[in-house]
């Protein structure tokens, strides 16, 4: 059997004296892994870097099989940000997020959505916002989403300002004043979009109520930790 795709780099393992067990999200056949023969010597090893996007070639005899990857770059994107320390931080928090995809489950918009955050990762008042919304949608497609259409108390549609920690439903201004101190802020670009991006203090508010969900739904259950570059997102976007 045999498939080619394109595919965002994510991670390796050795094998052997000079192969790499790949791991990559690709957008018709997932996250997937592969054998890559030579993929710790000098002409493979800048492409096999994470956020790099390839066109990998798989190869096996069966589907269920490990199988190999011939891999062929396509943009080179880690050598762009490799002395851009806040960036290397966004990619590697969008990495972490594209590990907790399920293995051969295609999500080509989640892919489309991590190939935008790379490509602008040279740009600080662009990506964070990028990634906010991003891991907004990662959690709809993985079954968790947040309900921001209306208030989960009154139902109004109107001045949706804040989400609760626990349901992941918005709460209008009004209602929400009792529970103000135990609630998310909702920034308001989650819910509208809109140019120019956001200022810091909205983008900071979105990646921590995105945050507390992939913990309590996606990392937490599954034993997991949240990558400490989060964090160093979030000071850069406090001015810390």
């Amino acid at each position: 059997m045999q498939w080619t795709d394109d595919a965002i780099f994510l991670a390796a393992r050795p094998h052997g004296e000079t192969s790499v067990i790949a791991e990559v999200f690709t957008r018709q056949h997932g996250r997937r892994r592969a054998l890559v023969r030579g993929g710790r010597g000098k002409r493979l090893r800048p492409a096999l870097q994470p956020g790099n996007l390839l066109r990998v070639t798989w190869r096996g005899r069966l589907e269920e099989q490990l199988g190999s990857f011939t891999v062929e770059p396509i943009r080179l994107h880690a050598g762009r940000v490799i002395g851009d320390s806040f960036a290397l931080a966004g990619l590697a928090v969008l990495v972490s997020d594209l590990h907790l995809l399920p293995e051969r489950d295609a999500q080509p918009s989640l892919h489309d959505g991590a190939l935008l955050i790379i490509d602008n990762l040279e740009d600080a008042e662009i990506w964070p916002a990028l990634l906010a919304r991003f891991e907004l949608q990662l959690l709809s497609d993985l079954g968790f989403g947040l309900d921001l259409s209306h208030c989960a108390l009154t139902g109004t549609t109107e001045d949706l300002v804040w989400v609760s920690p626990k349901t992941g439903r918005a709460v209008s201004a009004s209602a929400g004043v009792p529970w103000a101190d135990r609630l998310f802020p909702l920034p308001a670009f989650l819910r509208e979009g809109g140019n120019p991006p956001p200022p810091p203090a909205d983008v900071r508010a979105a990646l921590e109520l995105t945050g507390h969900f992939i913990f309590r739904r996606l990392v937490e259950p599954a034993g997991g930790r949240m990558p400490v570059e989060r964090q160093w997102i979030l000071d850069g976007l406090s001015g810390a």
